[in-house]
């Protein structure tokens, strides 16, 4: 059944048409339970997809099935040239410069998403440069997937995680940072936008003072490809990973943009085909970057359909988008705040659509569920950031995250909502 939803009393940017953008993604036109219209404010988890990414995935499918860089036939040559050409799409979407004289998309690697991203670097370059006495900095708003991999390879080299407090507005402490910047420090990991809190961290100034420490930096971008423009070149970082299914792509694919020379050095990540120039059972050589790392029949469909949703965005004006989204989260910080007994988790001076909260004693799972009957989609819990969640004494959070497409009546629904949750639990 299609939804039926009220027009917005105000337009939020006049150069933004947010009717026009929520018409693009067919998931957006239906209705949940007794015909209540879907808000779908879980968009830190995953964004939904435009028809345009759909159309491609199944283009790809119906058009040009074929294993790349394998085939002399033509749906092979077809497969491959879509394939490499998203590379080049990519280096465009982050700013990924040249090096070396070498084109910028030679440093673009495909990954199934963030997490396998990181775990490559920290895999390869870890396991390559980290030795007993080395330091590697996390910050304590840190996504699981940017935690666990660092622990691992630092038990088997003998290597020491070192912790950047936050403030309770959610804010990294970047005196602290600073101090604990050494000799000792070989690399900091550090998110670019909080996926629990919505923090922007300073990043270009992160990256600068690492590097005049020596030591190298790894920025989690999975939060701030899909709100902010992005220029890789200026942010100065030395790796830079997102996942495409929080950019509007397909799930199952991501991206690695690593300096050339570092991805030179660093070892194979798995053995297999497409990453090899020869293989004898005496000796085997690798392929040159970034197919090193790229073992197997890649994601080859969800990689075309991620160019797709690079170019819609890109489309959309990703400043535009920006401005847009930001005043959303103004206006629904606000609207929250109008109802009694709501603490706010992660009131940075400097953020990107997401709003965590509680709401008196309920627990967030009750309000989730309560939401969920009304038709508005949330996320509750710790959002694999339980350090960052010791660290406010609370077990999670309600989250509500927003997106290019989400409007005013989105937030006003959400509001009915927790107003509803306040009634049933007192």
């Amino acid at each position: 059944m299609e939804a039926t939803r009220p027009k917005q009393e105000a337009v939020l940017d006049a150069d933004y048409d947010v009717e026009a953008v929520r018409a693009a993604f067919p998931a957006l036109q239906q209705d949940l339970y007794d015909d209540q219209p879907l808000v779908y404010l879980d968009n830190a988890a995953t964004t939904q997809k435009p028809q345009a990414v759909i159309d491609r995935l199944t283009g790809y499918y119906t058009r040009e099935n074929a294993n790349v860089h394998r085939g002399v036939h033509f749906l092979s040559q077809q497969a491959s040239d879509a394939y490499e050409a998203v590379r080049e799409r990519m280096a465009d979407f982050i700013g990924a410069p040249e090096a070396g004289g070498r084109p910028a998309h030679e440093q673009i690697v495909y990954t199934r998403g963030t997490t396998e991203a990181i775990n490559l670097v920290a895999a390869t370059w870890g396991r390559a440069e980290l030795q007993e006495g080395d330091e590697v900095l996390l910050s304590q708003m840190e996504h699981h997937s940017n935690i666990v991999p660092w622990q691992r390879i630092c038990e088997e080299t003998g290597a020491q995680i070192k912790i950047i407090p936050v403030t309770d507005r959610g804010e990294l402490v970047f005196e602290a940072f600073e101090k604990r910047l050494s000799e000792r420090t070989k690399l900091v990991a550090v998110t670019h936008v909080s996926n629990a809190l919505g923090t922007i961290n300073p990043v270009e100034e992160i990256v600068r003072a690492a590097h005049e420490a020596g030591a190298k930096v790894l920025v989690d971008g999975a939060q701030s490809v899909p709100h902010l423009p992005v220029d890789v070149e200026a942010l100065g970082a030395d790796f830079f990973c997102f996942s495409g299914h929080k950019m509007y792509g397909p799930t199952g694919i991501g991206v690695l943009y690593g300096r050339r020379r570092l991805l030179d050095a660093m070892p194979p990540y798995q053995g297999g085909g497409d990453m090899i120039d020869e293989v004898s059972f005496e000796d085997t050589t690798y392929a040159e970057v970034p197919h090193k790392f790229e073992a197997g029949t890649p994601n080859i469909s969800s990689v075309i359909a991620l160019g797709a949703a690079a170019a819609w965005l890109k489309e959309q004006g990703r400043p535009r988008v920006r401005r847009h989204e930001k005043a959303l989260l103004e206006y629904a910080t606000e609207r929250v705040r109008e109802i009694d007994d709501i603490r706010l988790v992660g009131t940075a001076r400097e953020k990107a659509s997401v709003l965590s909260f509680l709401l008196g004693d309920v627990h967030p799972y009750d309000a989730g569920t309560v939401l969920d009957r009304m038709g508005v989609a949330v996320r509750t819990g710790h959002h694999c950031a339980q350090p960052l969640m010791e660290h406010f004494s609370i077990p999670g959070t309600v989250r509500a995250s927003l997106a290019c497409y989400n409007d005013r009546s989105d937030v006003d629904r959400l509001v009915e909502g927790l107003r509803k949750v306040r009634r049933m639990f007192g």
